[in-house]
């Protein structure tokens, strides 16, 4: 299921990992700046042409922008590599 939240958190992130300001990524888009931080504070979505043009700019699946995988390339990654069962209670890996 889509959210428009994590949809926002994962734009910002891939932006600030690659230093880029809101005015950079605007300017990729053909949109204004204020439209970016829409999108980042989860009011706002974009057409499937910029979402490509998103995805191509870094590197990214849309299925990972959209929150359909953990994974930035869109592969499917297996609960057994994020959750680890043989606690009492489990945990996920990593934390």
């Amino acid at each position: 299921m889509f959210h428009k939240d994590l949809y926002g958190l994962r734009l910002k992130k891939l932006r600030n990992l690659s230093g880029e300001r809101q005015a950079d990524l605007a300017a990729v888009l053909g949109v204004k700046p204020n439209q970016i931080m829409e999108m980042e504070n989860g009011r706002k979505t974009t057409t499937l042409e910029k979402l490509a043009l998103i995805c191509r700019h870094y590197n990214v699946s849309a299925d990972y922008l959209l929150g359909r995988t953990l994974s930035r390339d869109g592969s499917i990654i297996e609960a057994g590599d994020v959750y680890d069962s043989s606690g009492e209670k489990g945990s996920l890996r990593g934390s």
